[in-house]
């Protein structure tokens, strides 16, 4: 068993599918090399449309070396507006050409200001603002470069393994569908630091200051020495004036962690958690979105561990149903039985339904089986149950189950360029991770993925 990098099993990811030697390299040695463009998924009605109807302006905006909520923070603050007015259906990577849904709420203009690095084009109202997930998914053009001289071999090597995992489909699909496990990629937790799902464990613990320290402190020696340097300080003292002075002006969400800590009460018990809504509510949310992306990456590398299938279900696993726009619904599911396993299998054979593993949430029922055997080990390993999810605010969680097989069909072209480069395009559902397929050929370290 080729083993993960040691980043990756500080995640929950333990290994590869492929026993093979990577091609190496590197990723966005230029921006242009890795783009990435939502599959819509919204009905519009045009720009002119009755304001009192539809009141929600919705526009598209292409994004070059910008991150998502740094663009909307430029964009809210050049209207005047908070940002809470803003929403989007994905938060997409930074260092990447990329193509996305953004609304506004309750907003009369029909027109834009410019924003830096950022092509805006407005498409139409809507009566609801765009949420997250109101996309089919995204399709990827990316170029990895630098790559080994025998990298068309492993290429191929790795891509037979891929196909194999994904198992035999009876729908059609083309001979280059693949498979690896539905990961959540370091991006889900922070590749430079990947504190994130930390952040989410001590809350869902109810322990809001070691969460605050989670993200204040915990430096990382990937990270630039200044902010290290605020990290240490802030672990060493837990002097918030302190921290704001050192802590650079890019670290937003820290600075308005410790600003709250200030004008906070020192003797108020709830000080840290009042700490932690100082940063925007997606970010809040992102935090116990986190911890479940680590719990459900164990659960994934333990089934793997085991031998046992991702692409048909076995005893006990809890399989969802496909909804009107083709994508895994978890209200329509069935627990497994000994006597339903082929017939089951068969809808899974032909793309209709998927085996799923939890995001745990306060409303989740595990598994039965060996697969709830695993789950109520990876939960006990932490000690959580899933009622820790109920939590105030936008720390809440109910929970869902989410696919545990990754497919996609895949074109390579080992000599896209001149120089030591492959090719790839592929499409991928929501909430899915190109990393988590890349890794699979390049078996690299998350930094060389940024």
């Amino acid at each position: 068993m080729y083993r993960s990098q040691p980043a990756e099993r500080s995640i929950g990811i333990e290994t590869y599918v492929s026993d093979a030697d990577g091609i190496g390299g590197r990723l966005r040695d230029h921006i242009s090399d890795f783009r990435v463009r939502e599959r819509e998924a919204v009905d519009l009605q045009p720009v002119d449309a009755d304001i009192g109807s539809y009141p929600v302006l919705v526009f598209r905006a292409t994004l070059r070396n910008r991150d998502t909520n740094g663009f909307v923070d430029d964009l809210a603050s050049q209207l005047g507006i908070s940002r809470e007015r803003v929403t989007w259906a994905g938060t997409k990577d930074k260092r990447a050409i990329t193509t996305q849904l953004f609304s506004i709420r309750d907003f009369e203009q029909n027109t834009l200001p410019s924003v830096s690095g950022g092509e805006i084009e407005i498409v139409g109202r809507m009566g609801r603002p765009v949420l997250y997930g109101d996309h089919r998914g995204n399709d990827f053009e990316i170029v990895v470069r630098g790559v080994h001289p025998n990298a068309a071999t492993r290429t191929a090597t790795i891509t037979t393994a891929l196909q194999q995992f994904g198992g035999e489909r009876t729908d059609n699909g083309s001979e280059t569908t693949v498979g690896v496990p539905n990961f959540f990629g370091p991006q889900r937790f922070g590749t430079i630091r990947p504190v994130t799902h930390e952040v989410g464990l001590a809350i869902v613990r109810g322990n809001w200051e070691q969460a605050v320290m989670a993200y204040l402190g915990n430096p990382s020696e990937d990270e630039p020495a200044e902010t290290r340097a605020a990290r240490e300080y802030v672990e060493r003292t837990h002097d918030w004036d302190g921290a704001v002075e050192r802590f650079p002006s890019y670290l937003r969400h820290e600075r308005a962690i410790a600003h709250r800590l200030i004008e906070t009460d020192a003797t108020d018990p709830d000080r840290f958690r009042k700490a932690l809504t100082a940063v925007p509510t997606n970010l809040q949310t992102l935090f116990v979105h986190a911890a479940q992306s680590y719990l459900f990456n164990r659960m994934l590398s333990q089934r793997f561990e085991r031998g046992l299938p991702f692409d048909r279900p076995i005893a006990g696993d809890v399989v969802c149903f496909l909804d009107d726009q083709d994508r895994p619904d978890p209200d329509r599911c069935q627990r497994v039985t000994d006597s339903r396993t082929e017939t089951i299998a068969r809808h899974c054979d032909r793309g209709r339904a998927f085996v799923t593993a939890p995001l745990v949430g306060s409303d989740t029922e595990l598994s039965d089986g060996e697969q709830g055997e695993i789950e109520r080990e990876v939960l006990d390993a932490v000690d959580l149950t899933p009622g820790a999810f109920e939590l105030p605010g936008a720390f809440d969680s109910t929970g869902t189950r989410r696919p545990i097989l990754l497919r996609t069909d895949l074109s390579i072209d080992t000599e896209a360029t001149d120089e030591k480069a492959v090719a790839f395009a592929f499409s991928l559902p929501n909430g899915a991770y190109a990393t988590v397929l890349l890794r699979e050929y390049m078996k690299v370290p998350p930094s060389a993925m940024e």
